[in-house]
């Protein structure tokens, strides 16, 4: 199946998707990489309040590059996207599910899969994966900077907010169900291997 889906996702968006199914995204998504993920969850240990909302989210774990153009209203920078492709996912496993119980974050988007996040997805969330080397691809389909969070961290590990149209195509990896492609395929290589060894 394909769907076209426009940000905030809900929990129905996320309950129809199937592994395997393609999707593209259109509205808001949000950029968020190690330090982001290490920040976001000191904020929900500590009780405080982000300066962005997760609510029915999609995070991108990316790291992107990006031009500063000029400076726009109250003299905030004005932003180009060079180059967003997506980082590989397994470095933010550990921290996933701790992120989805306190957020409701409805999609991530990122490349290479993640482990041990199938249950915390379950009924929640889905894992979309992206090309990796679409860097120039992304940043075409990336219409607006809106705005960033943290720059302190550093360019790629800010919290960048993006309008995306038609963002994709992406490919359910993990759905809300438990079932996880990169799984299935780890295990078919890993039998084949043995076979082939024995």
């Amino acid at each position: 199946m394909e769907w076209h889906l426009k940000t905030p996702l809900s929990g129905e968006d996320v309950k129809k998707l199937e592994a395997g199914d393609i999707v593209y995204i259109s509205g808001e998504i949000l950029t968020a990489r190690d330090e982001a993920h290490a920040r976001i969850l000191e904020f929900a240990e500590n009780g405080e309040e982000l300066p962005f909302s997760l609510e029915g989210a999609v995070i991108y774990h990316c790291g992107p590059l990006m031009q500063q153009t000029g400076e726009g209203k109250e003299g905030k920078p004005e932003w180009k996207v060079v180059s967003a492709g997506p980082t590989t996912s397994g470095r933010m496993s550990k921290m996933t599910p701790p992120l989805l119980e306190a957020h409701n974050v409805r999609a991530i988007i990122g490349k290479g899969g993640m482990k041990n996040v199938s249950e915390a997805l379950k009924d929640k969330c889905v894992y979309l994966a992206y090309t990796g080397g679409c860097a120039a691809l992304a940043a075409e389909l990336i219409k607006e900077v809106k705005t960033v969070h943290w720059l302190d961290l550093g360019m790629p590990e800010a919290v960048w907010v993006l309008r995306v149209e038609e963002f994709g195509p992406l490919i359910v990896g993990i759905d809300s169900k438990g079932r996880d492609i990169f799984a299935e395929v780890r295990e078919k290589a890993e039998k084949v291997f043995s076979e082939i060894k024995s």
